[in-house]
């Protein structure tokens, strides 16, 4: 496909599978761990598996007979930290309900926010100056979101 969007929802785009993913962030490796979100055990082994294929997570013998696996992140799997902690920052923001999770920088202690910023001038931005554009195109060009000026 053309847009890495779409691409990267064909991966990860399944209600559980960012759940996974958040779940092993968060520490777990082990199928029983992953069950605590409260899965079927076939669908945790679809997901388990695909993610695997897809290279985000390695699987890993830890006991044998029987022969047991735990699933450790990949470079490419903990890359979507940023993606649970902007859906994180979203829902904290729109969505009811309890947080029972934390973002913190490792080496200072200190909460984690996600914000978007220009990769030229680096200057932090607010959504309302964010513009999408088709590749090829320039922001603004017949290309407006929907309901955007």
């Amino acid at each position: 496909m053309p847009c890495p969007v779409a691409r990267t929802l064909d991966v990860i785009g399944e209600w559980w599978t960012l759940l996974v993913v958040r779940d092993a962030l968060l520490g777990a490796r082990r199928f029983d761990e992953f069950k605590a979100t409260g899965i079927a055990d076939n669908i945790l082994s679809a997901r388990l598996k695909r993610l695997v294929e897809e290279g985000l997570f390695e699987r890993r013998l830890y006991q044998t007979r029987p022969d047991r696996y735990e699933y450790m992140l990949t470079e490419k799997g903990r890359a979507l930290a940023v993606v649970v902690a902007a859906l994180r920052s979203w829902g904290r923001e729109w969505t009811r309900g309890k947080d029972l999770s934390r973002l913190s920088h490792r080496d200072c202690g200190h909460d984690v926010s996600i914000s978007m910023y220009c990769e030229e001038c680096g200057r932090p931005l607010s959504v309302a100056e964010i513009q999408p554009a088709r590749a090829g195109g320039r922001a603004g060009e017949s290309d407006r979101v929907a309901g955007q000026p």
